[in-house]
């Protein structure tokens, strides 16, 4: 089931993810690398894929959610839309800089595969980056319906939110997003999370072909045990 199956919960996505220091870092990272090509795989809506997609650029965006994708092609832009996942990815070998946002490499079940088409793509000396969420903080306690219960008006009509937390097991991370709308209709989507180590991460890029960087924020804050955040760059050997 496509957890980004929801129209309504589409056209709020981009509200509640709105540009921060997150976009400025990958558009400032582009920039700095002329990357004349660009993949971002899980581009979601496209917020910040088109947003990349600057006069002599050319960008792709990969998504597996045809509901998120259909949302990004509404927006005229010069993206080439793809949907699908990592086996979407050409082995061209020409892309300048490759992206994966918003935690969306959590969603991935093989990590390794994923890193190994993404490096194919690349061209020699190319750079991957994306982040993730470090399991030393271990987020997902504060994932259940306590935690996280709220209401709020939105340009779809009232909604109340929670979280209820279903599963930890080896990294693993399964919960339930509830969407309950004032007409008593609760939509609940699963949502399954791959929790891995720097340790883990950083050894899969550099069995992908990788030299590695971890930071713990956008603004290149020293990664450390207990940094809740973790931003990898890597380069293609």
């Amino acid at each position: 089931m496509d957890p980004f199956g929801d129209e309504n919960l589409v056209e709020l996505y981009d509200l509640d993810n709105a540009p921060g220091d997150d976009h400025a870092y990958f558009r400032a990272l582009a920039d700095s690398l002329d990357a004349r090509k660009v993949l971002d795989l899980g581009c979601g809506t496209g917020l910040l894929t088109r947003a990349l997609a600057t006069p002599g650029r050319e960008v792709i965006g990969i998504d597996p959610s045809p509901t998120m994708l259909n949302y990004a092609r509404r927006t005229p832009s010069s993206v080439t839309w793809i949907s699908g996942d990592a086996g979407a990815i050409a082995p061209t070998g020409d892309v300048d800089f490759a992206l994966s946002t918003g935690n969306a490499v959590m969603y991935i079940a093989d990590l390794p595969a994923t890193l190994t088409a993404l490096a194919a793509a690349l061209r020699t000396g190319g750079v991957l980056a994306f982040e993730s969420r470090n399991p030393a903080a271990r987020a997902w306690e504060s994932w259940t319906r306590e935690a996280t219960y709220g209401d709020r008006d939105t340009p779809v009509g009232h909604l109340t939110e929670w979280l209820d937390l279903i599963e930890v097991s080896d990294g693993r991370v399964v919960f339930d997003a509830h969407n309950l709308y004032d007409d008593g209709r609760d939509d609940v989507y699963r949502n399954e999370l791959y929790f891995r180590s720097a340790t883990e991460i950083t050894a899969a890029l550099e069995a992908a072909g990788f030299t590695v960087q971890v930071t713990a924020g956008w603004h290149g804050e020293e990664f450390v045990p207990e940094s809740r955040l973790m931003v990898f760059r890597a380069e293609k050997v």
